[in-house]
């Protein structure tokens, strides 16, 4: 199995997750030309994606998803909520018939041979989900647009290989930044985005000897820097009462425009 951010950020995001014979998208929030400038890096175009997964419908995640559609009828696996939200979007244009299959949180399934777990996850969206695939003994799960994690989050999500998980603010410069004041609550809330600390902290309690990749996404344009979420995520793992080192694990950060290395896993 393979992973790949083609872009995770404010502005847009996509990741790749595939094996040689299923090829799954997770969110199309960038345009389609963009979608298909990252999957040439893999050998693939958008006629080679078998599904697309959608976290939710915030237009940084399905901003790229009409076009994408219309182009290729890929089938979209999403939450009902979600689904009833993306047809009311603006922008996205006119959906073609029978693309969409809804899928509860919770509820497993597969595409080809990738087992997708999808899993309820808190934000201000209608029914927000993070997604956990598997294809063998591999396994890498997609997280973002989080407020909190919590206990079932930390036993769903033991022993994956790789995982691109939102460290999306650095909480000082959330706090002295330019954004109004009922947006920084927002960020900050229960239904808002995780902090580069929560990032860190969440990340140890996942962190196992065959975990070979960690990204870190949906990392802020105003209120973030990629070396700071870096950082800050390195110390609270060294800082935790666990027995890891941060020095044992591969942690970058996806870009928030440009594709990531390909992980393989």
């Amino acid at each position: 199995m393979r992973m790949m951010s083609i872009a995770s950020g404010s502005s847009g995001n996509c990741i790749y997750v595939g094996t040689e014979e299923t090829h799954l998208l997770i969110d199309t929030g960038v345009s389609c030309k963009k979608v298909n400038e990252g999957l040439k890096e893999l050998g693939l175009t958008g006629a080679d994606i078998s599904a697309v997964l959608v976290t939710h419908e915030h237009a940084d995640h399905i901003g790229g998803l009409g076009v994408f559609l219309r182009k290729y009828k890929t089938p979209v696996y999403s939450a009902a909520e979600t689904i009833e939200q993306i047809y009311r979007a603006k922008n996205i244009g006119k959906l073609p018939e029978g693309c969409f299959h809804a899928i509860c949180p919770e509820d497993h399934f597969a595409i080809g041979d990738i087992e997708v777990d999808p899993l309820s996850i808190s934000h201000d969206a209608a029914n927000p989900m993070a997604f956990r695939m598997t294809s063998g003994a591999s396994s890498a799960a997609v997280i973002t647009d989080l407020g909190y994690y919590n206990n079932h989050l930390i036993e769903k999500l033991q022993g994956l290989n790789a995982i691109l998980l939102e460290a999306n603010h650095d909480l000082r410069m959330l706090e002295v930044g330019p954004y109004p004041y009922y947006l920084k609550r927002r960020i900050a809330g229960n239904h808002g985005h995780l902090s580069n600390e929560a990032s860190g902290q969440f990340l140890d309690e996942l962190l196992h000897k065959d975990m070979k990749k960690i990204l870190l996404g949906h990392i802020s344009k105003e209120n973030n820097m990629p070396p700071l979420a870096l950082e800050t995520v390195r110390s609270e793992i060294e800082m935790s009462a666990s027995c890891w080192s941060a020095d044992s694990f591969s942690i970058d950060a996806a870009g928030r425009s440009q594709a990531s290395e390909i992980v393989y896993i």
